[in-house]
């Protein structure tokens, strides 16, 4: 099975003006983000605004990104639904289109038992071709998974890695318990601790930022993993903190579609209750790719 690593872009869904998905757009964002030397593409996430699409609609998507990545780079699907059959049947959709592993949210709204988390992830990993790999994001869910909770679901058959979006010390602990787990890869989901989190054993990043500055995330893993130049790293991670800092000042995925905009790729708005970054946020984007050295994207 797939095990992801590296540097994973979360997708944002380009949208219309009518606020219907944006295919032309989103195939020039993946063909830019092959171009940049990312390891992954995770499409449906968060960022991908899945929690405002319809299941047809999100089948599309995955679909869509499947097919347009054409076995160039690995693709990680978001398949996390309220009910686990649910689940089940987006992840075998996943599997069908393409899809090399599926993010897979845990329980939220309707709160479980540690046993229950459990159980949900050892019946979508049970009914899955793919690798599954968990999706843990506290601050959104208001549930958080302790790293002991987490190793214990990490040895299910099937379960390849988590998207931790938890802070540097949960991380830390949970690489420490999983670090003889070779079948478990540890992502953080914080620009920030991209570079700690790789630097302790961590193997990768899911997010957003990587979508406006591929290669220059792309050559912060390499600098840790493939050259262990902490001091290059270091330098380089310096250079992007404005930009990390900047992402989360508005509303994600405003923020970053205004980036793609200021990048001359398709942005458009956020479906409601969602909003679009202003326009101070939009002049202040652009001002800060700028300074990265990020020009416009050459259209295909």
């Amino acid at each position: 099975m797939y095990k992801p690593f590296g540097i994973i872009p979360a997708l944002p869904t380009p949208m219309k003006e009518d606020h219907s998905i944006d295919y032309k757009g989103l195939e020039q964002l993946i063909q830019h983000l092959i171009d940049s030397g990312v390891n992954c593409l995770l499409v449906g996430g968060s960022t991908g605004e899945y929690s405002l699409m319809s299941i047809e609609e999100r089948k599309e998507v995955i679909k869509f990104v499947c097919e347009t990545s054409k076995g160039r780079l690995p693709v990680m699907a978001g398949t996390g639904c309220h009910r686990t059959k649910d689940t089940i049947e987006l992840t075998k959709y996943a599997a069908e289109v393409g899809a090399d592993c599926a993010l897979v949210i845990n329980p939220y709204y309707m709160p479980t038992s540690r046993q229950g988390i459990i159980d949900h992830y050892k019946a979508v990993a049970e009914n899955s071709s793919i690798g599954i790999v968990i999706y843990h994001y506290p601050d959104a869910t208001g549930v958080e998974l302790d790293p002991e909770l987490i190793n214990e679901i990490s040895q299910i058959d099937g379960i390849v890695g988590i998207k931790n979006t938890a802070d540097g010390e949960h991380t830390s602990k949970l690489i420490a318990l999983t670090k003889n787990n070779p079948d478990f890869a540890v992502l953080t989901g914080f620009e920030h601790l991209i570079l700690p989190t790789l630097a302790i054993g961590g193997h990768g990043a899911v997010g957003v930022a990587h979508n406006l500055a591929p290669r220059k995330i792309a050559k912060l893993y390499d600098l840790v993993v493939n050259e262990n130049n902490l001091k290059e790293a270091t330098k380089l991670n310096q250079d992007l903190l404005d930009l990390y800092n900047a992402i989360e000042e508005e509303t994600i995925p405003g923020t970053v579609k205004a980036g793609l905009e200021a990048l001359g790729l398709s942005g458009g708005s956020s479906r409601m209750p969602l909003v679009s970054a202003s326009e101070n946020f939009k002049s202040k984007i652009e001002n800060i790719l700028i300074e990265l050295g990020e020009g416009k994207v050459q259209q295909h």
